[in-house]
């Protein structure tokens, strides 16, 4: 009688934990389809302009020419019927790539325009956030609360209101219709010094005090210190920085005269309906540089965004 007492209060734990692992299995079941669906429909877009940059440029009028067709007067037609959307054409085709880098130079123009806007305002960014930041972490009173406050206020200001500033400023430097006008305003956001600033605060400062007892000066700490435990902020911040300028429209239309100085970014919106094939091939090759930053940043990228402190968990 006593082992079948014991076998009974057994079990009675045991249907709990198998009952706990079921509910666990399911929930997580619902989350993994929940985040898959998310994640098809976002990547819907992008799975599209990939495939059909390989299609013919009859293929692409006969699905998609209803779409970009206008009636005498010059408004937009009607569409009367579905929009054949695609993902698998019917002949691959590599003639919309080859009139983009061989036959029409105008793309890759655009293309480097927009390397040589985004690369400088990157990186230079990303220097004078961890200079500023470490400043900020480093310092304390009321005149550095002030100022800190107004990078806040500065980071929440959209760009359509400091575009009018940044314009008249631009007019007052003779700058304008210049790379600088673009680089300036990038290069000094406030965006990186916010975001870096919040994590090197996360620091203990008691890595600091025992640098300083060893002897290590400002520039030693920032260099051994701060910087390798911020490493992941510094990529998350660099990524995020690259992709928001390399998608930029606003301030190229505003601050150049010069079309001929135009990002790629702003090219593309401008293709007119006689070129749908070239946008899906302009659209894939634009989104590459991106593409590669991501994928081989994604550690650095999660790291910066999971963070939670001195220590990494």
């Amino acid at each position: 009688m006593g082992k079948e007492k014991k076998l009974k209060q057994q079990e009675v734990p045991l249907h709990g934990i198998h009952h706990k692992r079921r509910k666990s299995l399911v929930v997580r079941t619902f989350c993994f389809i929940f985040a898959a669906s998310f994640a098809i429909i976002f990547l819907f877009p992008t799975v599209v302009t990939i495939a059909n940059s390989f299609m013919s440029q009859s293929e692409i009028s006969s699905n998609y020419g209803m779409v970009f067709s206008t009636t005498d007067s010059g408004a937009k037609a009607y569409i009367s019927k579905k929009v054949n959307i695609k993902l698998i054409p019917d002949m691959v085709s590599f003639s919309q790539y080859f009139t983009v880098l061989f036959k029409s130079p105008s793309y890759l123009l655009k293309f480097w325009n927009s390397v040589i806007l985004v690369v400088p305002i990157t990186v230079f960014q990303i220097i004078i956030a961890c200079l500023a930041s470490y400043g900020f972490a480093r310092t304390e009173g009321k005149l550095k609360g002030i100022v800190f406050f107004g990078y806040i206020i500065l980071m929440l200001m959209p760009y359509q209101v400091t575009l009018v500033p940044n314009y008249l400023v631009a007019d007052w430097f003779h700058i304008l219709n210049t790379n600088w006008a673009i680089w300036l305003p990038g290069i000094f956001s406030p965006f990186s010094v916010y975001l870096l600033t919040k994590y090197m605060k996360r620091i203990p400062r008691a890595l600091f005090e025992a640098a300083q007892i060893d002897g290590a000066g400002e520039w030693q700490m920032f260099t051994k210190i701060a910087m390798p435990i911020c490493k992941g902020a510094i990529y998350s911040c660099a990524i995020l920085v690259f992709i928001d300028y390399w998608n930029m429209v606003e301030q190229p239309l505003i601050l150049f005269t010069d079309t001929e100085k135009y990002p790629l970014s702003v090219f593309l919106s401008k293709i007119n309906e006689g070129e749908i094939g070239l946008a899906f091939a302009v659209a894939t090759i634009y989104m590459v540089p991106g593409l590669l930053i991501f994928l081989y940043s994604e550690e650095y990228l999660v790291e910066g965004i999971t963070y939670q402190g001195g220590i990494k968990g």
